[in-house]
């Protein structure tokens, strides 16, 4: 790293991250007996690795940057194996590309893959809410107090335009309001989905100068539709939030709206256009499959069944039909 990057007090103790003020692992500074900052050595791994996450999350750590384990350690004043770790379980996750002799570097996301994780994020979370109908008494209500907290600081970050600020604080309400869930899986897949989304879309917004007033700030508004059991309230509030985000995106990065495949799902039904299904025409020398009587037909032409399914990481290869003879069905 270049020697401006890496100032602070003393060797290894940097005062800041990567030359920007105010940035350091968060909750590990304590005093230490020469006075200046000291990290607490108890789950140094976790901390350097949420520190490294929130740094891409907010931008500040741009797509190809590189680095390695020895800058990572002395950056943050501790050997180099939690910083290894560290950044393993970074490149494990997704979030860092390991180069052989090169040490890690910060991936690009491009258009494409923020609408897989768009997409992945809106459906995951539309059903998530919609549990709400379903198995309200499982829902682990007593973090409600705690879900609100988290997003005060995150509708006054975004209301101050203050951009590091409310990456961490956005982050750290989704992941409050998945685990209303109870369901640790979800929340940490949507927790990760949502990290991917701000290293794209930090850059953009960094790009676009002043911010105050310009990111989402509904989310007082969705604790309060959750706390009341309304579920169709909730749903607009996150349905809101996910086309505000995409249309924001689309206009900072002028990419088109119309590639967004689930947008007519997340918007209100009188925004929907009209939907047309058209019937294929038959297959040749197959009879088309026509509707039951007092049924409506489906639209689909016949789909013969696949001789032979290969084998998936999960099991074993399926034969789901036999030739004529009896005998078993030859692979494709």
């Amino acid at each position: 790293m270049p020697e401006s990057r890496m100032s602070g007090d003393g060797p290894g103790r940097p005062r800041t991250g990567f030359g920007l003020p105010g940035f350091g692992l968060p909750g590990s500074y304590g005093p230490g007996a020469d006075g200046r900052p000291a990290i607490r050595r108890n789950s140094l791994r976790e901390q350097i690795a949420e520190a490294l996450r929130e740094e891409m999350m907010a931008g500040r750590l741009p797509a190809g940057r590189n680095f390695t384990v020895k800058e990572i350690a002395e950056l943050y004043g501790v050997s180099a194996t939690p910083a290894r770790e560290a950044l393993v379980d970074l490149a494990a996750q997704g979030l860092l590309r390991a180069e052989h002799h090169r040490g890690f570097t910060v991936p690009e996301f491009g258009w494409t893959d923020f609408l897989e994780i768009f997409e992945a994020r809106a459906l995951l979370t539309d059903s998530a809410i919609r549990q709400l109908l379903v198995r309200p008494p499982s829902y682990d209500w007593g973090r409600l107090p705690s879900l609100r907290r988290r997003a005060t600081a995150a509708t006054q970050a975004s209301r101050a335009g203050q951009l590091d600020v409310l990456v961490g604080c956005d982050l750290r309400f989704w992941q409050e309001a998945a685990a209303l869930l109870g369901n640790a899986r979800i929340a940490d897949y949507l927790g990760w989905l949502r990290v991917q989304s701000w290293m794209f879309a930090a850059p953009h917004l960094r790009a676009a100068g002043e911010l105050g007033g310009v990111c989402w700030d509904g989310h007082g508004a969705l604790v309060d539709r959750i706390e009341e059991h309304d579920v169709t309230g909730a749903q607009r509030v996150v349905n809101e939030y996910n086309v505000f985000t995409v249309e924001l995106l689309a206009r900072l990065t002028g990419e088109p709206l119309d590639s967004v495949s689930v947008l007519p799902l997340l918007r209100p039904p009188s925004d929907h256009p009209p939907v047309v299904t058209v019937a294929p025409e038959p297959v040749e020398d197959e009879p088309a499959v026509r509707p039951a009587a007092g049924r409506a037909g489906l639209g689909l032409g016949r789909v013969p069944l696949p001789r032979f399914v290969p084998p998936g990481r999960f099991g074993r290869p399926l034969r789901l039909s036999q030739p004529e003879g009896g005998g078993p069905a030859a692979g494709r």
